[in-house]
């Protein structure tokens, strides 16, 4: 039977009394799974908050059957798609987990799959916060609300990505009664990060608050029921204020403070399945691997490689796989990772979900790894040059507009190099001006002066004089051939990467040294898989180094592999 239309249901609201906790509304079977059975559930956060969700149990299944639970919190899951994807035709349940339920059979192994809306999204209540306190206690209710139903055996895991990765992240970071894993792809780590790096923007960092302020004000489908309707109804005027607070470029700020996750989730054992894209340019890899790093568990996989905003097992267009392996192979490592932290099953049916990292290098070779970085890292310290830049925002990194800034490169190598973490840059600067902004670039340059970035990071320069600052740059797993150079380049900008306010200053780098962090020991055994599209695109997108600069060459201090 069809829904009542939107336009009918907001006629009747007056008639409908405010919604109780715990509310089932069975919806009709348009969009619904032949595997499952689809229920729609209202129930209450402790302040106060309606949130809505749906709950796909296995199809067939009594009511009274105890299944483990895998859960999704997210902002995306609206059954009239939300603004990133507007059809008020739309069919509920959202299908935006779909791809998970098909390749890892959940539902037919006996698992419950829900998905909450956050608050202010799809039929929830309240306002979304930008992973503020009231998301992380809507995450930290639902899991709750999830293990506490009659047909959960109280064990809950949530997935997700990209936003509703970071809700999961959250989920760590609260630690809720009966989660017991967190498979996290491409999260968000630091509602600041996402936004800023060390004070300076991202291109999102005004449209994004913008899109999901919007996303909160979408209604649901003409489908839905006056309950979803009204529920969902924008009601709490915090939308300005959302926009507001995000355009504070104070990582310290009180704001964003309540929006980090890496210093909370700190020491936790929670098991965590978490993906992270070197080359991300979404959720980019600035905090991952101090977030990882701080992580205490004992049956943590970590996937971190040569791609970009995707599941483990997407494909792109022509079919070739976004990871560069088989999409069965991390379909089967979630799979496993459930079976084992929700079920508890043993021996070869999770022999998949070893724990450790698989890394990918930029030759597109996957390999095992205990921790990342690799415990035979070495850290080595090399002076790099001074001089000044113009702080003008025209530098990028590759392109013809690239290389401007001071520069220092190696001789070329006389044995490959492997640098694999995070490099750091130690750097006293002097402006004359406020808000300067300083960037460095490390890049593989090749024997003909072609240079491919490896890493980048940045730094606004706020007050006006002498400074100093110890810069981590982005992580990379990247093997240089002999013969090759190491080149860094301290700039006013990587404009294709941030958006620089230019001071028009000229800024002195008084002294500098960068920190890399070099592969001892070789590596042989490599697991199936390959390049990735994204790989391809990054090795094409280079720059040339002056050759004046060439002829310069720094003594780097590089480690031998062995």
């Amino acid at each position: 039977m069809r829904r009542t239309p939107l336009a009918t249901a907001l006629l009747s609201l007056a008639a409908v009394p405010l919604l109780l906790p715990a509310l089932t509304h069975a919806p009709a079977q348009a969009a619904e799974r032949e595997d499952a059975t689809w229920t729609e559930v209202y129930f209450q956060t402790p302040d106060g908050t309606t949130l809505h969700a749906d709950v796909l149990r296995p199809a067939g299944l009594a009511d009274d059957v105890e299944t483990p639970v895998v859960l999704t919190v997210s902002p995306y899951t609206s059954h009239s798609g939300g603004v990133s994807a507007p059809d008020p035709m739309g069919e509920p349940p959202s299908e935006r987990f779909y791809d998970f339920l098909d390749l890892t059979g959940a539902l037919d192994e006996g698992y419950t799959y829900v998905m909450v809306d956050l608050p202010g999204t799809g039929g929830s209540g309240g306002c979304n916060d930008w992973g503020g306190p009231a998301e992380q206690g809507a995450v930290e209710a639902a899991v709750e609300w999830a293990a506490d139903q009659p047909w959960s055996t109280g064990k809950v895991a949530l997935i997700g990505k990209s936003y509703d990765a970071w809700t999961g992240l959250m989920g760590v970071s609260r630690r809720p009664d009966g989660l017991e894993a967190v498979i996290a792809m491409e999260p968000v780590f630091s509602g600041y990060s996402y936004l800023y790096n060390r004070g300076v923007r991202f291109a999102n960092s005004v449209g994004t608050p913008v899109v999901f302020q919007a996303n909160d004000l979408f209604p649901g489908s003409l489908a839905d029921s006056p309950e979803y309707q009204l529920t969902g109804a924008p009601l709490t005027p915090c939308h300005a204020l959302n926009i507001g607070q995000q355009q504070d470029d104070v990582e310290g700020s009180a704001f964003w403070v309540e929006r980090d996750l890496v210093p909370t989730s700190r020491g936790s054992r929670l098991p965590v399945l978490l993906t992270q894209g070197f080359l991300e340019t979404n959720t980019k890899p600035d905090r991952a691997f101090d977030y990882w790093s701080g992580l205490r568990g004992r049956h943590n996989i970590g996937w971190f490689g040569q791609f970009d905003h995707v599941r483990g097992w997407e494909t792109d267009a022509e079919g070739r796989p976004q990871v560069g392996r088989d999409p069965m192979v991390f379909a089967r490592q979630v799979e496993a990772f459930l079976d084992k932290h929700l079920l508890g099953e043993r021996g070869r049916s999770v022999r998949a979900a070893r724990p450790g990292v698989q890394v990918q290098d930029n030759l597109g070779r996957w390999r095992r790894e205990a921790v990342w970085p690799p415990s035979d890292v070495r850290s080595l310290r090399t002076v790099l040059n001074t001089g000044s830049y113009a702080d003008d925002g025209a530098n990028t990194a590759t392109g013809p507009d690239a290389g401007q800034g001071v520069w220092s490169v190696s001789a070329p190598l006389r044995r490959p190099a492997w640098i694999a973490g995070e490099p750091r840059l130690d750097v006293s600067v002097t402006t004359t001006l406020p808000r300067a902004n300083l960037v460095a670039l490390v890049y593989d340059i090749a024997p003909d002066g072609t240079a491919t970035v490896i890493s980048r990071g940045t730094q606004l320069v706020r007050d006006a004089g002498s400074t100093s600052y110890s810069l981590p740059l982005y992580g990379q797993d990247w093997r240089l051939a002999r013969g090759h150079r190491i080149g860094v380049l301290l700039s006013g900008a990587d404009a294709g990467w941030w958006v620089h306010t230019p001071t028009g200053s000229d800024v002195v780098v008084d002294e500098a040294a960068i920190r890399l962090p070099f592969l001892t020991r070789e590596r042989s055994r490599f697991l199936a898989g390959g390049s990735t599209p994204r790989l391809e695109e990054h090795l094409a997108d280079t720059a040339t180094v002056p050759a004046e600069v060439l002829d310069e060459p720094v003594r780097f201090r590089v480690a031998r592999l062995r």
